[in-house]
């Protein structure tokens, strides 16, 4: 999660991330947002409609880390969800999960 996180604040100083439902779902339907974070412990309906939102728009998404871990990441409160709207930002966040994965699946 640490490589995932400072990415995730790198590109928040930069202004590539919208946080929050109004300013994600903004980010989508404007054709802005390259990835989308969920939160695991965000509702069933916000999951749900973001879900939804980004198969319509063809914008990646994945659901990880709780809204207080979204949060931190940005030096904000709790966030349900968050949009990067950065390409490179979004393939090297991409590429941080992907690894992440990999690794758990090893140790297993």
């Amino acid at each position: 999660m640490c490589k995932t996180a400072s990415m995730i604040g790198l590109a928040m100083k930069a202004g590539k991330i919208s946080s929050g439902e109004y300013q994600t779902e903004e980010s989508v339907k404007r054709g802005k947002a390259f990835f989308v974070i969920i939160a695991s412990d965000a509702s069933d309906n916000t999951r749900r409609k973001f879900q939804n939102m980004c198969d319509f728009y063809e914008v990646e998404v994945i659901c990880k880390y709780t809204k207080e871990e979204l949060g931190q990441m940005i030096g904000r409160e709790y966030r349900a969800c968050l949009a990067i709207n950065d390409s490179g930002f979004a393939q090297s966040i991409k590429k941080q999960l992907q690894l992440m994965a990999q690794e758990s699946m090893e140790e297993l």
